[in-house]
Formats: C-alpha cells, structure tokens, sequence
C-alpha cells in the first residue's frame, strides 16, 4: 500500500528535505505540507508539483491525520511542542494511529523531546524519533545529511526501524545514519557537535581576521590551515572570507546569505551550556563564545546572515575590491566596488 507523507516546517533546511521527499517517494504518493509562512507552501507546490501530488493544510493534525510517515523540523522547543502537544491543532488532537512513524529533526532540548515523545507513545498515536540533522543546507540541498537517530537500528524492514531507515533514505546519507538507541539520544550527540561547530568557526573567524589583518593572502593562509592542524570542517566548508573557496554553497561568497543564521547560534551554544551545567561538566568554551555571538547577534553587518559573518564583527576585512553594501536581496549584498 502507498504511504503518505507530511513535512512540517519548511524554513531554508526543512524546504531543501521536503524536496527531496517529493523527488524521492512515489508519485502516487501524496505530500503534506504545513509552514507558518503560506507563501514558503505555495512555492513549494509550486516548484515540485510535477513530481506528485502536494496539498497544502492548516494544523499538524491535519498533517497528522492524512499521513503514515510525518517529517518536521521548526526552529525551537516551544515550536516542537506547538506542533506535537497543541491540544486542538496538534498532532496529539490527531486520530490514534500506532503505525505512525513521526521524526523531529529540529535542534532542541531533550527535556523537551522526551516530553513530546511520551505524551505521544501514551495516547497511542504511533513512534516518535528525535532525528536531528547535520550538513547544513548544502547537505539537505543533495539529500546527504548526517542523521543522528534517537532509536535502534533496522531490525527487519517491516519494524519501525526498518521502516525508519527507508524514510531517513529520502534524506541522508546511509553512511551518516547514527543509530543511538533511546529517545534523546540523538539530541544529545547534535548539541555536543554543535558546541564544536559554534566555537571552532568563531576561532577560524579570529584566526583569518589576524593573519590577514597582519597582511597575508586569505587564499594562502587557508591552504596553511587545511593542511596543518588548525584544519576543520568549518573552515572547509563555512570559509569567513569571500572568494577564498570557489564553491557556489559557500556562504560569504554570496554575502553570507544564510545557511544558517548568526541569531541561531545563540540556541544552539545555549543547549550546549546548559546540557554541560546538567552533568556538572564546566562549558567555558561555550560561555565565551556565546558572549561573542551575543554581540554579533545584533550587529547590523551579522543580522539575518550566515553565522560565517561573524568575520566582520571581530574586526575582519574584506578582500580587495569588494564592500558590504549592506543588501538582503537574493545575491545577498557583496557587490564588486565600482
């Protein structure tokens, strides 16, 4: 029988899955959409119509109730719990469906997860699963985002992990499916990963801004970086400077049009210290960054751009040629100096 699908949530990551559900699922298949933003739903059918069927509806329950398979990921863990636990549009005002598999992809507290999944488990409407994402937009672009699974791994391809794997298919990459066993779990690995992540791109931020400040080539000085020690996957990939990486995804090569925005990172680096304070571990990386993000966060020059322009806030300078003209249009406001 063909199973529907909905997806909640379809901010600049959750649009980029929901994309390649539709390419991916059979066309018989209908999607369900839901976003505060109805125009974000109207592009979406819009643009992938020709793969399937898409509608469009109003609540989660609504998403709920039409679909075996339900897909959100919104931007907090009031969000999660709007979509889960409202008790009139919620998935839990939802018929009861034992079948129903729900993966929550978002980026919360796992207090908070845990709640929502035992709220659910006990009104019997099916499996919920924090599944957080990693690889940002231009992994959820190509369909090969890290997975980090709060569930056992496939047993049989008619168990709900079975069935799981298919679902997390339309999405990640096999090879970046991280079964970690109980409910939570996957939550805990993506805030210990994303305390990485906050801190070393503020440190690449500052090493780029110093060496390049002291006069060397920003090209020259990443190819020191990425061949000694101080190489990253940040620095790989969210490279601070213009034009140093020649890949199109890279944010500051389109004027930091987010992958992920510099506000963001103040929940993420937040979970990361009070997961630490939780267990008694003393997150003194964290808790200066975050004093640094928290400044960036309302810098004019960082507001509603790729955390990677944090660059300019700690004193970085741009490459010759170019200025910030301070746009948020589609290239995203770098514009060659005339």
């Amino acid at each position: 029988m063909t199973e529907n699908y909905a997806f909640i949530g379809l901010g600049a990551m959750g649009y980029a899955m929901a994309s390649n559900i539709r390419r991916k699922i059979p066309s018989t298949s209908t999607l369900y959409i839901n976003d505060i933003n109805p125009s974000a739903c109207s592009r979406f059918r819009a643009e992938h119509s020709t793969h399937g069927p898409i509608e469009t509806v109003s609540t989660a329950r609504e998403a709920a109730e039409h679909a075996k398979i339900l897909i959100s990921i919104v931007p907090g863990g009031a969000d999660v719990k709007k979509v889960y636990l409202d008790a009139e549009n919620g998935v839990i005002a939802a018929a009861k469906d034992a079948d129903r598999i729900m993966l929550e992809c978002s980026t919360i507290d796992v207090e908070s997860t845990k709640e929502v999944g035992k709220r659910l488990g006990e009104a019997g409407l099916g499996t919920y699963i924090d599944a957080p994402v990693s690889g940002g937009v231009p992994a959820a672009q190509s369909g090969k985002l890290a997975m980090l699974i709060g569930h056992s791994g496939p047993e049989s391809a008619s168990s709900v992990s079975g069935r799981l794997e298919s679902v997390l298919g339309l999405i990640g990459s096999p090879d970046k499916f991280f079964y970690l066993n109980t409910l939570g779990a996957g939550l805990t690995a993506k805030i210990a990963n994303n305390y990485l992540s906050g801190t070393v791109l503020l440190a690449t931020a500052e090493a780029m801004a110093l060496g390049v400040k002291h006069g060397l080539d920003p090209a020259a000085l990443y190819q020191v970086i990425k061949h000694s020690t101080g190489q990253s996957w940040m620095c790989d990939h969210v490279m601070p400077i213009p034009n140093v990486q020649t890949e199109y995804w890279v944010p500051s090569n389109s004027g930091y049009k987010p992958g992920f925005k510099t506000q963001m990172m103040l929940k993420d680096l937040g979970l990361g210290v009070e997961s630490a304070r939780q267990v008694g571990v003393r997150p003194s990386m964290a808790e200066k960054a975050l004093e640094v993000w928290e400044g960036a966060a309302a810098d004019e020059r960082c507001v509603d751009r790729d955390g990677s322009s944090i660059y300019l806030h700690v004193g970085g300078i741009l490459p010759e040629g170019y200025e910030d003209r301070g746009q948020r249009g589609a290239d995203g406001g770098w514009e060659f100096a005339d």
